[in-house]
């Protein structure tokens, strides 16, 4: 049974505590969305999958907002989302891997033919320091209530496995959870089937969806339903004056790829196939939450006084489920969700703050997911915030100031000690470091190198790593330092018993 503290009581008392300068923040996270998979170009061109896909709300945001072109994740939900709510670093919280089952290792993790994997964190992040295989944080939501803020968590949670603290938002710092829990993608997205939940409403398995009883048995979409009760939520807090902290965390457009009826025939008619016909009104769907969610703060003059973060937790899905042929679906970037490549961990975004961030920009410098944690905790006026971890993440709010950037000088790093399923370009076990133009990706299996300049080759396409020694060197010697400065998990070889060496050894 899903639990909620009463509303009013939450507004009337944060609203004691409340300063009325502090911006309302919008966190609009949708799951697996790809790079290309809308049709706001986030390269130097338009590309056939701009042309595919419509999302004019996008679009409207990316005009009245900056619009960033390098923008990072993990390649996994759980990790994304885990770096975004503690500012770590993956390699460092060790949720490397996506969650559910507590305790447990995946299937594909233990019975890998080459390699023994760590004890990744596999019950995900928690606030209480005794759980087992978890990390223990203060949360961002925990930090942003107590600064005064009644925080919403709306969709997909995927923060901790079944049976610990961190299944459930509300032990996170979230006043108010609609419908997240364990599971990372939905029983179903149609109201007519229950979201996955048996005709009473009790849940079928694990991924049927909690909450949205009163949405049961209507002819409503999953993304549109959060979207209602969000909206809901927002319009009590607006009533007393409450900032709040929105998270829109979608399930869309996570599998099953199941067609948003509203918007799915006009593709059919483009002459897409089934499968990629529904998955592009899944992302019209997503389009239309955003639109609402705007139109909404238009419509109560919330909208000079809120800031609105886009974000995808990875890149788009493309060795499974797709119609089509496989790892193609994030064109000009390589492979896709799981993989090291651009297409796994390349990430549409866009940020919009009212009277601060420029209408119309662009932002070429890169960063990652963690830095959201503190920029977050900039916009909000929350100054040396005290947290039990080490914070990875650095505040990109120059960059949206248009002051300075954070990139300069700075090192990206992913670390996947672990396995995922299918296989591609860049799928596996690896460590990677991207440095200006430059990325190295080093594979645990068997110890090669893949080097790419992604200025020049931004699909690697062209691997450098027999031609640039020196380069190779001297990313695999950082990568190594980073790695071992944070006592770095990595997995053992089956077949002599040792551990996989870091990079540059």
């Amino acid at each position: 049974m899903q639990k909620y503290v009463p509303i009013l009581f939450l507004l009337l008392f944060f609203s004691c505590t409340v300063s009325r300068e502090q911006p309302n923040i919008i966190l609009f996270l949708v799951d697996d969305l790809g790079w290309q998979d809308t049709s706001v170009p986030f390269w130097s061109e338009k590309t056939p999958f701009n042309r595919r896909y419509h999302t004019p709300n996008m679009e409207r945001l990316a005009a009245q907002g900056m619009k960033f072109t390098q923008a990072y994740a993990t390649s996994v939900c759980s990790p994304t989302r885990v770096s975004l709510m503690t500012g770590m670093n993956a390699a460092r919280h060790r949720v490397t891997n996506w969650t559910l089952r507590k305790d447990e290792l995946k299937s594909m993790e233990i019975n890998h033919p080459d390699l023994i994997f760590p004890d990744w964190n596999v019950n995900g992040m928690s606030p209480d320091s005794s759980i087992a295989n978890a990390v223990y944080a203060t949360p961002l939501p925990k930090l942003l209530q107590q600064a005064g803020y009644l925080t919403i968590h709306a969709g997909k949670a995927h923060f901790g496995a079944i049976g610990t603290p961190g299944e459930n938002p509300l032990n996170l710092g979230f006043a108010i959870n609609i419908a997240g829990h364990a599971a990372g993608a939905p029983g179903s997205y149609y109201g007519t089937e229950n979201f996955g939940n048996h005709p009473d409403g009790s849940p079928k398995n694990v991924w049927s969806v909690p909450g949205l009883s009163e949405f049961h048995g209507q002819n409503i979409n999953l993304t549109e339903a959060l979207t209602q009760k969000a909206i809901s939520v927002m319009d009590s807090a607006v009533t007393f004056a409450q900032p709040f902290f929105l998270y829109m965390a979608h399930y869309t457009v996570h599998t099953p790829i199941m067609a948003d009826e509203r918007f799915f025939q006009k593709y059919i008619d483009s002459g897409l196939d089934t499968v990629e016909a529904r998955y592009a009104s899944m992302i019209e769907g997503m389009d239309k939450s955003l639109g609402d969610l705007m139109d909404y703060l238009e419509k109560r003059k919330l909208d000079d006084n809120t800031v609105i973060l886009f974000m995808s937790d990875n890149g788009g899905l493309s060795a499974v489920a797709r119609g089509g042929e496989k790892h193609t679906h994030n064109k000009p970037l390589s492979s896709g969700k799981g993989s090291a490549h651009e297409g796994g961990i390349r990430e549409p975004m866009i940020v919009k703050w009212p009277g601060t961030v420029k209408e119309g920009s662009i932002s070429h410098d890169y960063l990652i997911i963690e830095d959201f944690f503190p920029t977050l905790l900039d916009i909000a006026g929350i100054n040396n915030p005290q947290t039990v971890q080490s914070i990875d993440g650095i505040s990109f709010t120059p960059m949206l100031r248009q002051q300075a950037s954070t990139a300069t000088e700075r090192a990206l790093y992913w670390h996947f000690p672990n396995e995922w399923g299918p296989s591609g370009p860049g799928i596996g076990a690896s460590s990677t470091i991207r440095k200006d133009n430059w990325k190295l990706i080093y594979y645990h299996k068997d110890q090669r190198f893949e080097l790419f300049n992604l200025d020049a080759d931004i699909g690697e396409q062209k691997n450098l790593a027999n031609k640039e020694l020196e380069k190779l060197q001297e990313l695999a010697k950082s990568l190594t330092n980073y790695l071992k400065s944070i006592d770095a998990q990595m997995p053992i070889d089956k077949k002599n018993g040792k551990q996989i060496p870091y990079p540059f050894e």
